[in-house]
């Protein structure tokens, strides 16, 4: 083997593949096996960092970016200028041992752009897994994406040597992907992502009647879509979000800023900065979708239609609806008291916990994981405010915001406000603590 060779496509190729967001902890938990090699866990695979201070677990990597589709968000598209490289299946599943021997991961992120056709891309990775899997006996987490528009069978096939599959819905919207990505079809993302939850769907029920009955795709699949190459709201992307959630079951639906790569008159600037702050509140709604109750049209509406860039989603939504507010911690339902900004999951449980025995106090709720800074402006304890809190004319969202923030926003006139404007330190933890 050329080592020299294999080390500059590993170098083309793990750059290519640092576009792909969908790579997170396994999901699922394997333990050692006698005559396997490698394991994976649930709580996550990390224990290496690169220079930049990531955490990395896998090794994330693409087959080939050798492409004939040509996607103009797409670094890899066939009209661009780069360096291209592809490995074989040998080559890849050597290195994949090779570094796990070393400590270096735990698990394969596989992913790659179509070369040929999607049937022959979609072979010569289950090749890549048949070789970890069967020949290797490497029992370790592999998460590999999907090719749209490959023979369902192979499909099948890679989703019984794989721990998770993703299918990446690309952009928000069929227009936009049929403007951007005239090669790819929606039909052709969407059928593969079917196949993949029926398939799971049936595997479970299998593994219920026949204890050693194959498991198809244990880790569930993903999604990314890629957010500001074109004009949908954060509406629209919540909404498609939640329909992949309910129909698709999906895991996790990843949003992945657009980082301008190439020029073309369809695209944003290169010159245009990627919207990572967008990017993060639309990951926190996601979480409150998830594991808070909100719904997409809850947090969002027609007549505003985009997230508040300073204010996270839950707090603006709770300035948005203070016929909800004060909430009773001693009284309130679960469901309540998720909505209340600074009181997040567990912190909820505890109070729930912690009210059986007695009734609680104002002061007693930071020991319980509440932010107080945030909350107290929004509850109650047996009827009494915090008696800290000062009445001002200046509007709720003003006061937590500087005067530069004020500047660059125009829809936060008319809330009454309940505390001064806070500065410093005050200020960061009011925009971006616990939700």
């Amino acid at each position: 083997m050329d080592f020299d060779k294999i080390y500059q496509k590993l170098k083309i190729l793990t750059d290519a593949a640092k576009y792909d967001a969908a790579c997170t902890s396994s999901g699922v938990t394997k333990k050692g096996e006698r005559g396997m090699l490698g394991s994976a866990s649930e709580c996550g695979i990390c224990h290496s960092f690169s220079a930049d201070g990531r955490c990395i677990s896998l090794l994330k990597v693409l087959l080939t970016n050798v492409c004939v589709y040509d996607c103009k968000y797409c670094v890899n598209r066939a009209s661009n200028d780069v360096k291209r490289a592809a490995f074989t299946p040998e080559e890849l599943a050597s290195l994949t041992v090779g570094f796990y021997r070393r400590n270096y991961i735990e698990g394969l992120f596989l992913s790659s752009a179509v070369i040929k056709n999607a049937d022959y891309t979609a072979e010569l990775m289950l090749k890549t897994l048949t070789l970890l899997r069967n020949h290797y006996r490497f029992n370790g987490y592999i998460h590999v994406k999907a090719i749209p528009g490959a023979d369902p069978l192979i499909t099948e096939k890679i989703g019984y040597l794989a721990d998770r599959m993703s299918v990446n819905i690309e952009l928000p919207s069929e227009k936009s992907l049929n403007l951007l990505a005239p090669d790819k079809t929606r039909k052709s993302i969407v059928a593969p992502m079917k196949q993949i939850s029926e398939g799971i769907i049936q595997s479970k029920s299998e593994i219920v009647k026949y204890r050693h009955a194959p498991a198809f795709v244990p880790a569930g699949q993903s999604t990314q879509m890629i957010v500001g190459a074109t004009p949908e709201t954060d509406l629209q992307i919540m909404r498609l979000s939640s329909a992949l959630y309910s129909d698709y079951k999906m895991k996790r639906v990843f949003f992945s800023a657009y980082i301008p790569t190439v020029e073309d008159s369809l695209l944003p600037s290169v010159d245009t900065k990627p919207p990572l702050l967008r990017e993060h509140r639309l990951y926190q709604a996601d979480w409150l979708m998830r594991f808070y109750g909100f719904s997409a049209d809850e947090l969002l509406c027609e007549s505003e239609p985009n997230f508040n860039p300073y204010l996270d989603p839950k707090c603006s939504w709770a300035l948005r609806h203070p016929e909800f507010f004060p909430v009773e911690i001693n009284t309130a339902p679960k469901e309540m008291l998720l909505r209340v900004p600074g009181i997040g999951v567990k912190s909820a449980l505890r109070i729930i916990y912690a009210r059986r025995a007695s009734s609680l106090r104002l002061e007693g709720l930071s020991k319980l994981g509440v932010v107080m800074k945030r909350a107290r402006f929004f509850i109650t304890a047996g009827g009494r405010y915090d008696e800290a809190i000062k009445i001002s004319s200046r509007s709720l969202i003003e006061s937590m915001l500087s005067d530069t923030a004020l500047s660059k926003i125009s829809c936060c006139a008319g809330q009454l406000s309940l505390f001064d404007e806070p500065t410093g330190e005050g200020l960061m933890k009011c925009i971006t603590g616990e939700m």
